[in-house]
């Protein structure tokens, strides 16, 4: 099986690194010189590939899927702080047939801290004296903020809260590969949930994961949904 990757940075070269572990051919690599625009996605550099990892910007988002779509690729969006177009690309998927893949976050520990989250605001949430909040960490040159996660963990929350209307504090600084928090703060004590990353290689293997999935299908899908159908909770 063959892989592409799009966006050629530190995300590319760890996906090239677990897709090459687990058997995959990995080519071509695209970073922004190749494919200003989407110019570099052509049926012709895809020739072969099965599946395209895609972790640019989120300027970049939208220009690859349109191109991938063109060229029959399958993918799997790992960038963030595109949401705003996701009408836009829904429509994409839907009209061209191919198969794709977007999640807030790809590691593998940060999709079982979701389910953690999701069932702790469901138990909490029957307790009227308790606040929650979040706390999310990343390296300083993460564009979105907050983060995707952290807004994907609180649309898991919010329909358990009290208060809708939770509290997010964004740090963007030195190096952190990222760090989310979730409290939850009564008069007389405080609940505390952590996730921290301690290297980008969990992103990489969910994307990789991923990329096994999507193989030979259709339609549009969240990772969350996929990772709970992969490990048997859905």
């Amino acid at each position: 099986m063959r892989i592409a990757i799009l966006g050629y940075g530190k995300m590319g070269k760890l996906v090239e690194t677990i897709a090459a572990r687990e058997g995959w051919e990995v080519g071509p690599k695209l970073d922004i010189q190749e494919n200003p625009d989407g110019r570099g996605i052509t049926p012709a550099s895809m020739h072969g590939v099965d599946v395209a990892i895609e972790f640019s910007t989120p300027e970049a988002v939208l220009p690859n899927i349109q191109a991938a779509a063109r060229a029959g690729v399958q993918l799997v969006i790992g960038t963030t702080g595109w949401s705003h177009q996701r009408s836009e690309v829904q429509r994409i998927v839907d009209e061209s047939g191919i198969g794709l893949i977007y999640g807030a976050n790809f590691s593998v520990g940060m999709n079982l801290f979701f389910e953690i989250v999701a069932h702790a605001a469901r138990l909490v949430g029957m307790v009227p004296q308790y606040d929650a909040y979040m706390v999310e960490e990343h390296h300083r040159a993460k564009k979105d903020a907050p983060s995707g996660t952290a807004l994907n963990l609180l649309d898991l929350m919010r329909p358990h809260l009290n208060n809708p209307n939770l509290s997010i504090a964004s740090i963007r600084a030195g190096s952190i590969p990222g760090t989310h928090t979730v409290g939850f703060d009564s008069e007389a004590d405080t609940i505390l949930l952590e996730h921290r990353a301690r290297s980008r290689q969990g992103f990489a293997e969910g994307a990789v994961m991923a990329a096994r999935w999507i193989v030979g299908k259709k339609g549009w899908y969240d990772f969350r949904q996929v990772f709970r159908e992969i490990v048997g909770l859905s």
